[in-house]
């Protein structure tokens, strides 16, 4: 390349020095500028008539000034042609100065605490930078020009005790120091929170604690490493982008982490996100990494250092919990090969680590400028990383904070611009750095100021701090991808190919901006980026339908059963055997029957087939067609058994009830217990409605190998205090069951005419007391099983009201077709029949017809013999009076005297009671 200098007139001042206006725009390039005084330009790739034969040059030419003799140049040594037709930093003036001896410089130390072995061995790489940056400055004649930057420091190991110690021996050992640069977060709290009581200004270059942002604790305290929250804002950026609502956390017990998790969970709460399991550690990551998976976490979001991470992913391995179903946020501050580094605390292997990770995403802030221009110190971002390369010792992936680096650079030319502000570098007026010590609380003032006002282009890129001292920053988003590609026996791939195992760049995000600039190179194990949780689908169980059209055909048969038993007996209702069975009773027995096998239907109706808003109908429907089919079907039945254990089994003075039988008292009895069931029921659905419940099973995992997981639900009739009403319901039902067993029982071997049918009626009350006594308890202890519980409680309906049909009606139809019995009811009473049950109905009959014109014969008798025995009676008083008494008879008889009527002695009435018994 061929150079040439160009020596400009003396008498010209250079419109970029002096700060004249910037040469004018066009769309050709930028114009030719002048060279400073005493110095020079030199155009790359250009001669010397080339250079007078143009007037503009390219965009992205560079050009660079030269001084002559001992001179430097002071300010941008290298401009830039931008595409808007502009220098860059045309703003500062570039000079040529005469060169200062380093003997007549005074020095300023910097006390600085590098991690070079620990939670983050970031030293290794951050103290060349330092170093570098030290030399860069301090070869600057337009930066501290009579001041020498000069560095002492030692190894923290990242333990805060170890910087106690060290921090003792950089206050109380000379030469003072003008500012302490501390590297890990634990250490940086330490060192801020001590060094106001000594007036000292505090430079971070690798702390991200966001602790540290609070002024109230650490009033002096900057940092060119962003604050940990900066990654929060990315973090809930990348879930809302992929549509996660549910995360995990787990991290190491240390303040940084603390609150950079406090941060995130204020946040995720702000974009509707949930943190459902929270785990921390303080050495051992077994027992918070067997929670989460025990827990189903999927995607965890992991802060930690970089040899605890190691011992996590460790066990990450040995619970299975990475994959297609897992996806795992890291800290994007590890070294490359961080899970490849030999450890002696874990007891997994380099392929089992490599396993593990693979996949996982990092969130880190920007440390070096993606636009690789020029910074202050004339390099640019790759010109740093090189040179910083040349200086280290081991490779830069096997190099702790090698990624930090450029923030530790960028702190060095922070705190050199604003010393020179200080001390009056520009212009201005200023204060001698050498009169600092540690009361002198003017001068750390104006290092304040000069700091907080700090704004320049670094290696790491803009250099700008925010009101609590931390950097505004970019976030990069890398994501750890074709790791197992390096494994030749899995994939048929050479070891360590080329293009596998390495971070790639996803995307970066400005949180200032809300701006996601997304790259869409990221991979997932599963092609797509997984569920937050197991995807749970929600499957109803209902009820079978084979069932349920087999018992529905049953219970409409019943109801054609139910129909034809009421038409038979409406039709025969004049008909003396059916009159004397109260065939109203056994009408109402009908249609309480006919509503109970109605309650089948709704009984197996569910979200099959209908909606939910229909439900509540369907639940009131049960309802009321059970306990009305109950009331008239067991009422009428009860009522009649009622009646009889009455009237016979009543003592001999309420002998008059058996002979009449006042109907209208046996359908009030119907209609109270209907009227209880309908207030009850009323009460019911007015006070707590029946509605729609949902009771959820245990999930249960389909065998296919699938990320979901189905749960079980199944649709319930419910309120509020269903367990107080269904106790008053059934409370009062079980006693009227058990009461009709009991009168059944006692009335077994009474016979009456009144009610012909009441033996048939206590079988049906044993049948349906006892199906009901046992279907009620069992079909709540199925209630989780449909078809079981649907199955006991329909057939308990059918059976009992095809029993209690069949028992009443058919005896009756039997009879009435076999026999011909289809007289009135004069006719009836001249026939008898043959069975058992009719002779002893007729016996019955003439009995009660002979006893009642046998007790007409003993009143009769009775009066005759009241009337003798006055007649005797009077007889003997006047008898008295006209004749003395007689001695007795020598025998030992009585008097003897006219004769008694011959009928005296017979009308004893014991024939007749004997018979009457």
């Amino acid at each position: 390349m061929l150079l040439l200098l160009l020596l400009a007139p003396l008498f010209l001042r250079p419109p970029g020095a002096g700060g004249a206006q910037t040469p004018n725009a066009t769309s050709e390039g930028c114009q030719i500028i002048h060279p400073p005084w005493e110095g020079g330009i030199r155009y790359r790739g250009l001669t010397r008539d080339q250079v007078k034969a143009i007037n503009f040059l390219p965009v992205d030419y560079e050009i660079e000034y030269v001084c002559r003799g001992e001179r430097e140049v002071v300010g941008p040594k290298v401009r830039k042609c931008l595409a808007n037709g502009s220098w860059t930093d045309m703003d500062t003036p570039s000079r040529c100065v005469n060169r200062t001896p380093h003997s007549e410089r005074r020095a300023v130390y910097i006390g600085a605490l590098f991690p070079m072995s620990g939670g983050w061995p970031g030293g290794q790489a951050c103290q060349p930078a330092v170093e570098m940056a030290l030399e860069d400055v301090n070869s600057r004649r337009d930066i501290l020009p009579d001041y020498e930057l000069k560095l002492i420091h030692h190894d923290s190991k990242c333990d805060p005790g170890q910087a106690t110690k060290y921090l003792y021996e950089l206050l109380y050992n000379d030469p003072i120091k003008i500012i302490l640069m501390p590297g890990c977060s634990s250490v940086s709290t330490l060192v801020a929170e001590a060094a106001r009581m000594w007036n000292l200004i505090v430079l971070s270059y690798g702390s991200s604690s966001p602790a540290l942002s609070n002024r109230q604790r650490f009033p002096t305290f900057f940092r060119t490493h962003p604050s940990a929250t900066l990654h929060n804002p990315t973090r809930v950026k990348l879930f809302e982008k992929w549509g996660w609502k549910k995360i995990a956390t787990i991290q190491q017990t240390t303040e940084v982490f603390t609150s950079t998790l406090d941060d995130l969970e204020e946040r995720v709460k702000e974009a509707g996100i949930e943190i459902t399991f929270r785990q921390s550690f303080f050495s051992d990551p077994a027992v918070p990494v067997k929670n989460l998976k025990r827990q189903d976490a999927r995607i965890i979001v992991g802060l930690f250092y970089e040899t605890e991470a190691r011992k996590v992913f460790c066990e990450v391995y040995k619970e299975r919990l990475f994959g297609k179903k897992y996806v795992w946020f890291l800290i994007g501050w590890y070294a490359d090969n961080w899970f490849k580094i030999y450890d002696p605390s874990i007891n997994c292997t380099v392929d089992e680590m490599t396993e593990a990770v693979e996949g996982h995403i990092t969130t880190e802030i920007v440390m070096l400028n993606p636009a690789n221009t020029r910074s202050i110190s004339n390099m640019t971002s790759q010109e740093f990383v090189e040179k910083l390369t040349k200086r280290l010792k081991r490779h830069p992936e096997e190099t702790g904070g090698f990624q930090e680096a450029p923030l530790a650079y960028d702190a060095i030319w922070a705190l050199a611009l604003a010393l020179n502000k200080t001390s009056g570098g520009g212009g201005r007026s200023g204060v001698r750095l050498e009169d600092f010590n540690y009361n002198n609380q003017t001068i750390t003032d104006q290092i304040y100021r000069a700091m907080n006002s700090s704004s320049f282009e670094g290696v790491s890129g803009h250099v700008v701090f925010d009101a609590s001292g931390s950097r505004m920053a970019w976030t990069l988003i890398e994501q750890l991808q074709d790791l197992l590609c390096n494994r030749d026996k899995r994939s048929g791939l050479q070891p360590w190919s080329k293009g596998c195992g390495s971070y790639k760049k996803i995307g970066y995000y400005d949180s200032t901006k809300d701006d996601l600039s997304w790259s869409k190179t990221d991979k997932w194990i599963g092609g797509s980026p997984p569920a937050d949780q197991t995807l749970v689908i929600k499957t109803f169980r209902f009820l079978s339908q084979k069932l349920f059209i087999s018992v529905s055909v049953l219970s409409s048969l019943g109801i054609v059963l139910a129909v034809v038993c009421l038409s038979f007996n409406i039709y025969n209702s004049h008909v003396r055997y059916i009159q004397n069975s109260q065939p109203n009773l056994n009408n109402l027995t009908a249609v309480g029957c006919s509503l109970a096998l109605a309650a089948v239907f709704p009984l197996g109706l569910d979200g099959y087939h209908i909606g939910r808003n229909q439900f509540p109908f369907v639940c009131q429907a049960r309802l009321w067609l059970l306990g009305l089919g109950f009331s008239l079907g067991y009422g009428s039945m009860f009522t009649k058994i009622w009646w009889v254990h009455t009237v016979f089994t009543k003592k001999e003075e309420k002998k008059e009830w058996r002979k009449t039988l006042e109907p209208w008292k046996l359908y009030a009895t119907v209609g109270l217990l209907v009227g209880m069931d309908v207030l009850t029921l009323a009460i019911w659905q007015i006070v707590d409605p029946l509605h729609r419940t949902i009771e959820t099973f245990a999930k249960e995992e389909p065998k296919e190998d699938i990320d979901v997981s189905i749960l079980p639900q199944l649709e319930h009739c419910s309120s509020r205090k269903m367990n107080t009403w269904l106790g008053i319901f059934y409370g009062y039902k079980g006693l009227l069951l058990l009461l009709g067993i009991f009168l059944a029982y006692e009335t077994k071997s009474v016979s009456t005419e009144k009610i012909n049918d009441h033996r048939a009626v206590g079988m049906a009350i044993y049948n349906v007391a006892v199906l009901c006594l046992i279907t009620a308890p069992v079909t709540m202890i199925l209630s989780s099983q449909q078809d079981a519980a649907f199955a006991f409680a329909s057939l308990a309906i059918v059976f009992s009201s095809y029993i209690t049909l069949v028992v009443l009606f058919v005896p009756k139809m039997r009879r009435l077709i076999t026999r011909g019995e289809w007289q009135s009811e004069a006719q009836d009473t001249m026939k008898t029949g043959s069975s058992t049950n009719n002779n002893e109905e007729e016996k019955s009959r003439l009995l009660e017809k002979e006893n009642r014109e046998l007790e007409k014969i003993i009143a009769e008798k009775e009066e005759r013999v009241s009337e003798l025995r006055h007649q005797l009676q009077s007889r003997q008083q006047l008898r008295s009076r006209r004749h003395p008494p007689t001695p007795p008879d020598p025998s030992g008889g009585l008097p003897r005297g006219p004769a008694e009527p011959p009928d005296r002695l017979s009308c004893d009435g014991s024939r007749v009671h004997l018979l009457y018994k």
